[in-house]
């Protein structure tokens, strides 16, 4: 049984026993948190499409840490003008363990 949900504006296909990386979410370590944006759900070839999402569904998943991704660089330049900006920025994110899919 797999299902797709959306959280973050980004969309993710999700079974049972996954872990994914999405946006960071307002919740503390260790809790349970309930996804209700489930767009699709399909069970041993049964398939269920929401307009624009599947009443009934949910997904449980549990929070299992948050924290920072990899560094990127950010370089701003203009030839001959003697403009250079360097930047860094780490896109905070939350640690999800998916534990139910309930349609």
């Amino acid at each position: 049984m797999h299902a797709i949900i959306e959280t973050g504006g980004k969309q993710y296909r999700v079974a049972e026993g996954d872990t994914i990386y999405v946006e960071k979410l307002d919740v503390t370590e260790g809790d349970q948190i309930t996804l209700e944006k489930v767009l699709l759900v399909s069970n041993e070839g049964t398939v269920k499409v929401g307009t624009p999402i599947v009443d009934g569904a949910k997904v449980t998943a549990k929070v299992d840490k948050h924290g920072k991704g990899k560094k990127i660089i950010v370089f701003k330049y203009k030839a001959k003008k003697n403009y250079r900006k360097k930047n860094g920025h780490r896109q905070p994110y939350t640690k999800l363990v998916i534990d139910k899919i309930e349609a």
